[in-house]
């Protein structure tokens, strides 16, 4: 028996509840971790409420990243060993795996043995935050040294991940948030330069900081009427992220800064990284190495008991985090 968080219907943080359950014995491919720790993501929220790309199975499992030791091996999960400490890359579907919970079962290819040097909490704080950042501005976006990236929604946790994975690879990082009440808090965490959007102009700033060039890049999860804005400050060939939907009206884009510049408007998705084989072994050791030298660092905004998780959703949906929610087990 183990304690794994459920809900039978959807609805607010409370629906959320710890059930007594029989965890299966591994199948084929499959490895059973002891929960340490739990990150929280946003997509769990859209998930309890039933606004996410799935529909729930009810009781309904959830949690997409989770850090601890390796319980029990099932056939063909060659690599790992009994006692390993391991973190999940968020590689599979709420409908057939879910890790809020003391003991789970992964799959083989969402495992990875994470650095000696990362806690439990840190450990699975990581591979959401730092694997979306990096298909988008590494793997899709190839950002190079000196080039400058907008980050919108910059004190988020995939914020933040940008702004550093940007500092790794020698690229200028502009963090865009919306007042600036957190823009001591983004400097530190890495940011070049902070722009508070509803106090400054954008494109004065991004053209001061680019010296007219306009920026090579903008990673974006909020969309809405405000998106338009950003079209006007990317440079020539510069390319826009949108990974997220937290404004659910349309982006207005100026057709003629798409034509004059040559913009691509790039919709973009972690499983488009993790559900390929080859991109997620090429993202685990981008993340693992940027970890292992101390380069990515998760920054952890707060923890919570595993009998508080409804506290940890509700304190997500208050918006007030810089960095990552973890829930210890």
């Amino acid at each position: 028996m183990s304690r794994v968080v459920r809900f039978h219907h959807t609805g607010d943080a409370e629906v959320l509840q710890i059930d007594e359950v029989d965890v299966a014995a591994p199948q084929a491919g499959e490895v059973q971790i002891r929960v340490k720790a739990l990150g929280i993501n946003r997509a769990e929220i859209m998930y309890r409420t039933g606004q996410y790309v799935i529909e729930p199975r009810f009781p309904a499992i959830l949690g997409y990243e989770a850090a601890g030791l390796v319980e029990a091996l099932g056939p063909d999960a060659a690599g790992f060993n009994i006692g390993d400490a391991v973190s999940v890359v968020p590689a599979f579907s709420f409908a057939d795996y879910g890790m809020y919970g003391e003991l789970v079962n992964v799959p083989v290819h969402a495992l990875v043995k994470h650095p000696e040097n990362l806690s439990f909490e840190e450990a699975a704080a990581s591979w959401m935050m730092f694997v979306t950042a990096y298909g988008a501005l590494i793997d899709i976006g190839n950002l190079q040294a000196g080039e400058t990236v907008l980050i919108r929604a910059a004190s988020s946790s995939v914020g933040l991940a940008a702004i550093q994975i940007a500092n790794m690879v020698g690229a200028v990082p502009v963090a865009l948030t919306r007042t600036s009440q957190k823009s001591q808090a983004l400097l530190d965490a890495g940011a070049a330069h902070v722009i508070a959007t509803e106090e400054q102009d954008l494109i004065n700033e991004v053209m001061s900081i680019t010296d007219g060039k306009g920026a090579r890049m903008a990673f974006d999860p909020v969309g809405g009427a405000y998106a338009g804005n950003i079209f006007k400050v990317l440079g020539m060939q510069g390319i826009f992220f949108q990974y997220g939907e937290l404004d659910v009206e349309d982006i207005p884009v100026p057709v003629m800064d798409v034509l004059g510049k040559h913009l691509t408007l790039r919709g973009y998705e972690l499983f488009e990284i993790t559900g390929n084989s080859k991109k997620l072994e090429q993202a685990k050791a981008f993340v693992n190495a940027g970890l292992a030298s101390g380069k990515l660092h998760p920054v952890i905004d707060r923890t919570f008991a595993f009998e508080d998780i409804a506290k940890a959703h509700r304190y997500m949906e208050a918006n007030a985090q810089v960095g990552k929610i973890v829930v210890t087990v």
